[in-house]
């Protein structure tokens, strides 16, 4: 038998499951989250083996959704000094690379910037032509101050050769190990939004070598030898490690993408509304044909704004371990600030003396948790304005992310679930599981692998069924880059967006494909 091994780590809790050939969950376990994460992720790998009872060497696959990417540009801490080619001289020169950016970060990333010659124009004709010398002279400069490089080409959605070849001409100059970040790789159309996730694509090399190499040796350490290894993409895929180290941004948002994959594998439903409560926030994502709906704004990544790939999520502070507080004027609110993984702790249900959304569910008789006696002196009026505005919180997240005025089926899991007391408004009706505490590792477990490509096309130029199979055969290639077995992928979306600006009837085509692990 060959099983799955996946783990989540999460602000509270880090989750490990093993599945078994038929998806089906064998074992799971939920700990809390270290501030040493590696020891975290070591403990939740070694209980959840002890629980099973499989041998390590019948593990096959393991993967692992993690939030270190994000908390590293929230928190500034291990980003490498990225220096920023950008092929557009002189027509961008009025909005330079880092404008908008957060003064701190970019001191951390070195701050250093090149704009140079090169790019194209929107119809594909070359903005003006690359200069080799002044190339090499801009990366002979860097030599010794930056880590890793980001370039970013105007209009190289339509044509990323020029990248390639700075690409080329950067490895050459400042050796074959230098970190390259292709903006044609990475962002969506826009130079300013693309150029800031590339940026922070090259920043992040190092904690995602830290992560990869961490996982693999905690693995290692429990004789988990033979298994492949994999990191959760927040598409609702998976990637190898090799691929997650050229593109560690892909990480970003993977926590709220597994649980919607999770909890769509738990309730079997392709589409509905997921509520996923953690600790210390509730994420509300909408699943559709069984992937997360992406999101059509852009993201804004620790006061960054990208255009990157992210599911369309809502975040609000209310989770198992919000605070909740009785005002002068009789008023209760819940959160946003929460005890988190001290929840054991500190929680009244716990012998602790910080009054929590947990407490008002088994003071409710909805959880049966830690000491009841502790929390049956709580005020009926303070309980039931806390149940009242845990219910208002909710409910109001739920009809900003309905898709239609329409009553929608929800699926409700996290480790926090417990607080949402009875069928919320605007639901139809609401699908739990004994396993929803954990839908977050099980998403990450039961993942295809995934690629994806965009690219604008002119089907003036171009004839509309030879670009979009272009696109497909490109998503393909790059989910076989990631890990898939080649044999094994289909596309599951081609996604086809007229530019009106454009001339020649220029269009955005993006295709998503999956396929199996090897």
């Amino acid at each position: 038998m060959k099983y799955r091994l996946g783990i989540d780590v999460g602000g509270t809790n880090t989750d490990a499951v093993i599945l078994d050939e038929q998806q089906t969950v064998v074992a799971s376990i939920k700990t809390h989250t270290t501030a040493d994460i590696e020891a975290g992720i070591d403990h939740a790998i070694a209980g959840v083996l002890a629980e099973s009872g499989i041998a390590p060497a019948d593990i096959h696959w393991a993967m692992l959704g993690t939030t270190q990417a994000t908390n590293a540009i929230v928190e500034r801490k291990e980003l490498a000094r990225v220096g920023v080619i950008r092929l557009g001289y002189p027509a961008t020169v009025a909005i330079p690379p880092y404008t908008e950016w957060p003064d701190d970060i970019v001191q951390i990333l070195s701050g250093q910037y090149a704009l140079v010659h090169g790019g194209y124009e929107y119809d594909g004709q070359t903005l003006t032509i690359m200069d080799n010398d002044e190339l090499r002279e801009v990366l002979t400069g860097w030599q010794g101050k930056v880590d890793a490089l980001a370039v970013v080409g105007v209009f190289s959605a339509l044509n990323k050769d020029q990248e390639e070849h700075v690409a080329a001409v950067a490895q050459e100059t400042l050796g074959a190990d230098i970190p390259v970040s292709l903006s044609a790789t990475i962002g969506s159309i826009g130079l300013i939004p693309r150029e800031n996730a590339t940026i922070l694509n090259a920043a992040l090399y190092k904690v995602i070598k830290r992560v990869t190499r961490g996982f693999a040796e905690a693995l290692r350490q429990r004789g988990v030898n033979d298994a492949t290894v994999y990191l959760c993409q927040n598409d609702g895929t998976v990637m190898s490690l090799d691929f997650a180290e050229q593109y560690p941004i892909l990480t970003i948002g993977s926590g709220p993408t597994n649980s919607i994959r999770g909890a769509a594998y738990l309730a079997q439903k392709k589409n509905a509304l997921v509520l996923d409560i953690g600790g210390t926030t509730s994420d509300i994502g909408v699943l559709v044909n069984n992937f997360p709906r992406e999101s059509s704004k852009g993201v804004e990544v620790g006061g960054v704004q990208t255009n990157f790939r992210m599911p369309d999520i809502l975040s609000i502070g209310l989770g198992g371990g919000s605070i909740v507080r009785q005002h002068a004027d009789g008023s209760v609110t819940v959160g946003p600030d929460s005890v988190g993984y001290r929840i054991t702790e500190q929680a009244r249900c716990f012998g602790g003396d910080v009054l929590t959304a947990t407490d008002i569910a088994v003071r409710l008789g909805n959880a049966a948790l830690g000491d009841p006696s502790l929390v049956a002196d709580l005020d009926d009026d303070l309980v039931q304005k806390a149940a009242a505005e845990i219910r208002r919180m909710l409910e109001e997240a739920i009809d900003k992310m309905k898709p239609s005025a329409e009553d929608v089926d929800l699926i409700l899991v996290g480790g926090g679930m417990i607080i949402a007391n009875g069928q919320l408004a605007g639901t139809a009706h609401t699908y739990t599981d004994s396993h929803g505490g954990v839908a977050n590792a099980i998403g990450a477990t039961i993942a295809q692998v995934g690629g994806q490509y965009e690219k604008l096309y002119q089907y003036a130029n171009v004839d509309r069924a030879k670009a979009i199979a272009d696109a497909t055969a490109l998503a393909e290639r790059q989910a076989v880059t990631a890990g898939a077995i080649p044999e094994s992928t289909q596309v599951v979306d081609v996604e086809e967006i007229p530019l009106a600006y454009a001339p020649g009837d220029t269009t955005r085509v993006k295709a998503r494909a999956v396929g199996q692990l090897k």
